[in-house]
């Protein structure tokens, strides 16, 4: 990738963490217009819960985005299993009627392996619009970092742009915001020799990587 790709790809994930951020952004706004006129003790005190909830959500966000996108400065080359887990679950407690089943087996996964887990599951929780079931497994064999995530619902919402960039066949015009954290997982995976693969049907998103564990990636 050249120096001018390099810049659209980041300035594309800038792009989408301001769309998912200004929702809970715009809230904390809004509530505190509100308190700022309100009198009556009753509203001030549900507006100070919507403001609590609304800052929660947006440190969630932050903190996903944090680990998904950026250089995850803080943590080793390895980041406990427990930190992606309580991310991802608290992305899906922001939507409604999604269960989360859990298969994973190493106790801590590379920087590069943990980025491609979190967009899994952003991209299946996007998925899954009337709610359903999350399977999200990893584990490393024969060298190589295998990661499954399985959205299966009533009702599977996916771009096929997405896949393509995921799959790497997707036309670099194509490129969107909407677009660039699958190109970006998906050249992490290239970078390290492995690959990302999709599957979808009526009523299930399967997305799938194997990630070489010796390869030399910057996560």
């Amino acid at each position: 990738m050249d120096d001018r790709q390099s810049i659209d790809l980041a300035a594309m994930l800038c792009s989408r963490l301001c769309h998912d951020m200004l929702s809970p952004v715009g809230a904390l706004s809004n509530g505190l217009e509100l308190l700022a006129v309100e009198t009556d003790p009753d509203m001030r005190a549900n507006v100070m819960q919507l403001l609590e909830q609304s800052a929660q959500i947006s440190t969630n966000k932050l903190k996903f985005f944090r680990l998904a996108f950026g250089a995850a400065g803080g943590f080793g080359e390895r980041v406990d299993i427990e930190e992606p887990k309580s991310l991802i679950e608290a992305l899906a407690a922001d939507k409604n009627g999604i269960t989360i089943h859990w298969a994973l087996a190493q106790p801590n996964l590379a920087k590069p392996a943990v980025k491609v887990l979190l967009n899994f599951a952003q991209i299946a929780i996007d998925a899954l619009v009337r709610g359903g079931t999350l399977d999200i497994g990893a584990e490393v064999r024969n060298g190589a970092c295998e990661i499954v995530v399985r959205a299966s619902g009533p009702k599977i919402a996916f771009d096929e742009t997405i896949g393509k960039a995921l799959d790497g066949s997707l036309d670099r015009s194509e490129l969107s915001s909407r677009t660039a954290a699958a190109h970006m997982i998906s050249l992490l995976a290239e970078g390290s020799g492995g690959g990302l693969q999709y599957a979808k049907t009526d009523d299930a998103l399967v997305l799938g990587a194997v990630l070489p564990e010796s390869g030399d990636l910057i996560g």
